[in-house]
């Protein structure tokens, strides 16, 4: 299940070239070509989902268990201090390419990025009311 016209799904399947750090039947993790810090990887699978929303639940779990894999390689091999991994959904939220993909951000002290929000204030009824949108 592959978009012609998707980039990210001809970088996965090896149609376009890529600094490829890992490699299975399922996915391929690459260098970002723009990264925040030194080791900006990307896990792609190579079928296509746009989001969160259209890939499957077991492929989501494997995409976390492989993201847990590359961290603890990564975090050994660059001696970063941590990491963020990144999953945008929508233009809303940020996404750009709309082939489902996860970034792994390693972290270094002084590395200049932020990956954050402003928190906002809220009561103990809105909370209760959004507690009860999502649960009713």
């Amino acid at each position: 299940m592959r978009k012609d016209n998707c980039i990210f799904c001809k970088i996965a399947n090896g149609e376009i070239p890529s600094r490829t750090l890992y490699e299975d039947e399922e996915f391929r993790v690459i260098l970002d070509l723009g990264p925040a810090t030194k080791g900006h990887a990307l896990i792609l699978p190579k079928d296509h989902y746009a989001d969160l929303f259209e890939l499957p639940e077991e492929k989501a779990g494997e995409v976390m268990c492989l993201a847990k894999r590359m961290v603890m390689k990564m975090k050994e091999k660059l001696g970063c201090e941590g990491f963020n991994l990144v999953q945008n959904n929508g233009d809303l939220a940020g996404q750009t390419v709309f082939h489902f993909h996860m970034h792994l951000i390693p972290r270094y002290r002084a590395d200049g990025q932020t990956i954050g929000w402003k928190p906002q204030e809220v009561s103990e009824e809105e909370l209760e009311e959004v507690k009860n949108q999502i649960v009713d």
